[in-house]
């Protein structure tokens, strides 16, 4: 197997979990917060999708889904331009509060197809491009791409455990 169809393989394992998590969720589930500090789904969902659509996009080189689609004003959330979720406050957690899951599911979706565009692109060699200098060993493509997936996915079993409460509740 080539490493771009490893890494495609990976990242499709988040969209089938980011949608088996959206999928039927009501309102009040999408918002749902198991207590004062948890993360909502709407949260983590809206989370990993900021960080890969963030990541991929300084790595590749072209403007974030977030932007040139227009989702910051679709979303019209009451946070900083470029907020990722990363040091959120409660308070700040409670702001990404959404009417339903479709417009997130949208936006999942686009970065998504971004994601899989680039990777579909990648040989074995650019793996080693350096793309984050500010760590000590700067971080390379791969180590990038490999520490998003991760994230992505663990924020994904964080959602679909929160969904799996509620509707046990």
């Amino acid at each position: 197997m080539d490493t771009s169809a490893l890494l495609l393989d990976g990242y499709e394992r988040i969209r089938e979990e980011v949608h088996e998590v959206l999928d039927g969720l009501t309102e009040e589930e999408l918002n749902a917060r198991l207590d004062s500090g948890a993360n909502s789904i709407a949260w983590l969902v809206w989370h990993l999708t900021r960080v890969q659509d963030d990541h991929l996009a300084e790595a590749a080189g072209h403007e974030q889904v977030w932007t040139s689609e227009a989702f910051d004003d679709r979303f019209a959330l009451d946070l900083p331009a470029g907020s990722t979720g990363f040091g959120h406050s409660s308070r700040d957690v409670a702001k990404v509060h959404l009417a339903g899951p479709s417009l997130l599911r949208d936006y999942y979706d686009a970065v998504h197809a971004r994601t899989t565009a680039f990777l579909q692109g990648l040989d074995d060699a650019s793996l080693d491009r350096v793309v984050d200098e500010s760590w000590d060993p700067p971080t390379t493509l791969g180590v990038r791409l490999v520490s998003v997936l991760g994230d992505d996915l663990e924020h994904a079993g964080q959602a679909a455990y929160v969904k799996g409460v509620l509707r046990r509740r």
